[in-house]
């Protein structure tokens, strides 16, 4: 179901987009289908996740799937189906630029911290999304799949660029070239994902990190999440000047005073994300 909601958050065929108090919540919805990204799915993504970057009643994003599995990949079995026009030569290099590789880097670098839940499958972008996240939730259940070396092709989403830093390159390599599946268990080990934890207490867990961001100092929260994202390929001076600049705009944050009076009252701190 596709329309614009009050808040103007508009869902899109395949993808249920509801602002929930400070939490936007994103849920892929085609269960029939693995709930695999097709292009309205992915624009709805990218429209929803860009405008909570800038929308002050956001402090947390949540990505989820409906059903049995978080997302089995992208589409590419309806984009090259029996009796469609063919694609012209180049199609692949001209779309992903605003389609997957729009989304994954928009992820990773929204001041918005986004929390990804996972169960059955995540494969290809959908592990993509869970690497990208702040933060990934994994049920139990979950099996995390790179499958392209065993489609013939080569990885897309950012997947040879994310991996090997947030696992280190022998793991990639067991992912991208053997296209090894993980399991949860595994992926925790790893540092692919934050948490797992089985069917019946997922949501308990979800909402206790949701809640801990929902209720944090949102301008220092976003301005420590672009300080990692851009110190992977920045020098260290140039680093400490970023810092120093991060510094200064959180100090300005009605969330710093605060915490400065929280901890001279001895109290924990109510920030309001401003």
């Amino acid at each position: 179901m596709s329309g614009l909601a009050g808040d103007g958050y508009a869902s899109a065929p395949g993808l249920a987009v509801e602002l929930d108090g400070p939490v936007l919540r994103l849920t892929l919805d085609r269960p029939e289908k693995r709930n695999a990204i097709n292009d309205p799915m992915m624009y709805g993504l990218i429209d929803a996740i860009e405008r909570a970057g800038t929308d002050e009643a956001v402090r947390v994003i949540v990505l989820r799937g409906n059903g049995e599995s978080f997302c089995g990949g992208a589409d590419i079995i309806a984009r090259n189906s029996a009796g469609g026009p063919r694609p012209r030569a180049g199609s692949i290099q001209r779309r992903l630029p605003y389609q997957a590789h729009r989304l994954i880097p928009l992820v990773c670098s929204v001041q918005t911290p986004v929390v990804c839940v996972t169960s059955g499958w995540a494969t290809g972008i959908g592990l993509a999304l869970a690497v990208a996240a702040d933060f990934t939730v994994a049920a139990s259940d979950t099996r995390f799949w790179a499958p392209f070396s065993e489609r013939g092709f080569t990885p897309d989403s950012g997947l040879t660029w994310l991996l090997p830093r947030r696992i280190g390159e022998v793991r990639a390599r067991r992912m991208l070239l053997l296209g090894e599946r993980v399991d949860a268990a595994t992926a925790l080990e790893w540092g692919l994902i934050h948490a797992t934890a089985p069917a019946d207490e997922l949501e308990a867990t979800v909402d206790e990190v949701v809640a801990r961001l929902a209720s944090g100092p949102t301008v220092g929260l976003g301005l420590s999440k672009w300080l990692m994202h851009v110190g992977a390929w920045t020098n260290l001076d140039d680093h400490l000047r970023n810092e120093a600049f991060g510094m200064e705009l959180s100090s300005r944050s009605e969330d710093f005073r605060e915490g400065l009076a929280a901890f001279a009252n001895k109290r924990r701190p109510e920030f309001r994300g401003r």
